[in-house]
């Protein structure tokens, strides 16, 4: 089979397009033959050698996608050679080939493509967890959402919005702020402003608004400042660096709650796994979710993703083709 590998950390041009041998059917194993491949940051972090890889080089990244079921082993019994599987935490997926433990399994229904399956399972289960688990959202909400124009930003706003929430979003740029306020952030702030004093702004006499959603992590201590007393900040991310200690004391002092969020400690069985699929598959069909910019991009030019990735410039999901 063909895969995107690489063999020693670095930028970008240590990707390359090779020929490999396909993986090998183990008991209670499916093969699937990739037709979709989700591309997310930590596929950045672990090219660079900061998240840990399996095993030994050459190192093939990627751990979402779709696809069709191309072989089973004996010993499984409700997935059949031709069903269409979708997948969110399977190691190696950059590859024409993926093998996978059944209960890692998602049967992707017929009026779903590939496309959206690879491009929405990951964010989309991460922003189910946030506004259903990590901190349940309420009609009357007035939430923030850092990264607002990225991936897990754009569907946590939908999901939120659906939810009866005010959101508020974060972006770096005019044109991200766009794709916000297309997501349905009624109110749109950049990184270089006054952030804080605007959105405390915005919630009127609540003096901050009741949940904080922190992907950025440097920007812990502000977010804390946009939360009113006895609200709530989620911190499931680092993509502006690491966050900084927290005094316990001011948690004391203000009543206000920092909760972290990974995703693999909500989804932890098959049947969670398909319960949240089947959730966003029908926010799909209702409209709930509007899935836009999927850029699709083949497995053999995955370099460039990886840059364009990096460079921060895009606003949608990436996705690679084989």
């Amino acid at each position: 089979m063909k895969a995107l590998i690489f063999e020693q950390f670095g930028s970008p041009e240590v990707l390359r397009y090779a020929e490999i041998p396909d993986p090998t059917l183990k008991l209670g194993h499916i093969v699937v033959r990739t037709k979709a491949i989700g591309m997310n940051f930590a596929d950045v972090y672990r090219r660079k050698g900061n998240y840990h890889l399996a095993g030994k080089p050459p190192f093939i990244l990627g751990y979402e996608g779709a696809g069709i079921v191309e072989q089973v082993a004996p010993d499984v019994v409700d997935i059949s050679v031709g069903d269409r599987i979708a997948f969110v935490d399977v190691p190696f997926a950059n590859a024409e080939l993926v093998a996978m433990p059944v209960e890692r399994a998602i049967p992707l229904p017929l009026d779903i493509s590939f496309e959206q399956a690879a491009g929405i399972l990951l964010q989309g289960m991460t922003a189910h967890y946030l506004v259903n688990d990590s901190c349940k959202v309420q009609l009357g909400d007035v939430i923030l959402v850092h990264a607002a124009a990225g991936g897990v930003g754009q569907l946590l706003t939908q999901l939120g919005k659906n939810k009866g929430a005010k959101v508020i979003g974060l972006t770096s740029s005019e044109a991200k702020k766009e794709v916000a306020r297309k997501a349905g952030a009624s109110e749109v702030f950049s990184y270089d402003s006054d952030w804080v004093q605007a959105v405390v702004a915005c919630t009127e006499n609540r003096q901050g608004v009741d949940v904080v959603y922190d992907s950025v992590g440097s920007t812990l201590m502000d977010s804390f400042a946009a939360v009113k007393t006895k609200g709530t900040v989620v911190f499931y991310g680092m993509a502006g660096g690491d966050p900084p200690h927290v005094d316990p004391r001011m948690l004391m002092d203000t009543s206000k709650t920092l909760t972290g969020g990974d995703l693999w400690n909500h989804v932890t069985t098959r049947a969670n796994r398909i319960e949240r699929s089947q959730e966003l598959f029908q926010a799909l069909r209702q409209g709930t979710i509007q899935m836009e910019d999927l850029m699709c991009i083949p497995l053999s030019e995955g370099a460039g993703a990886h840059r364009l990735m990096e460079s921060r410039m895009s606003t949608g999901k990436i996705l690679l083709i084989p």
